[in-house]
């Protein structure tokens, strides 16, 4: 698996990948996005990374049934344009944009009202969800974008202002997180990473 990634590296380095390309990946656990025709390789996450996906999904479900405005989903595909496709860990999509967005395939063909993702280990890593997919959900009209550090039980949340997604505050797990775009949802943040 290592070497085929170190392959798939030094090929990614020569070229501008498309939504196209991954078609043509090999089926398995491995995840591939585009960002800016720049592919991401990430091998399956940590039993505690998707714990706390699931944690995440969960809770937003939950108020969804009662609110009946959404729906939230784990690993969905995201495909915003030829360059740039992408599976964040946890969405939440209003009724309305699911219904105009979803395509035959089942991918999110545009931004959902909320992404969240959870750090994965590796400077890399980090580096494509703080900056990387920040300024592409930033670009694509995303409301809210939660970074989750499940190690430091932290959550770190951006909402849209003046047209951009900026730093609104970072919670730790004695804190409560609410929503303007979620109204009536609140959960403390200790929540997130029971296990």
């Amino acid at each position: 698996m290592s070497e085929m990634i170190g392959e798939l590296t030094s090929v990614m380095e020569k070229r501008r990948w498309t939504t196209a390309d991954l078609e043509l990946m090999p089926d398995s656990d491995t995840r591939y996005e585009i960002i800016e025709g720049e592919l991401f390789v990430t091998e399956p996450p940590h039993w505690y990374h998707q714990t706390t996906c699931g944690n995440i999904s969960s809770l937003l479900n939950q108020w969804s049934k009662t609110s009946k405005m959404g729906q939230a989903g784990i690993n969905p595909g995201v495909i915003f344009g030829e360059f740039d496709a992408v599976v964040p860990d946890v969405v939440w999509i209003s009724h309305e944009r699911l219904a105009a967005l979803l395509d035959e395939a089942g991918h999110v063909t545009g931004a959902p009202e909320l992404a969240v993702e959870v750090l994965s280990p590796g400077s890399e890593n980090e580096r494509r969800d703080r900056e990387l997919k920040l300024k592409l959900y930033e670009q694509q009209g995303m409301q809210e974008y939660w970074i989750v550090d499940w190690r430091l039980r932290q959550v770190t949340v951006y909402r849209r202002a003046r047209g951009r997604l900026q730093l609104d505050f970072t919670l730790f797990p004695h804190d409560t997180l609410t929503s303007l775009l979620l109204p009536g949802f609140s959960c403390q943040i200790a929540d997130f990473f029971t296990q």
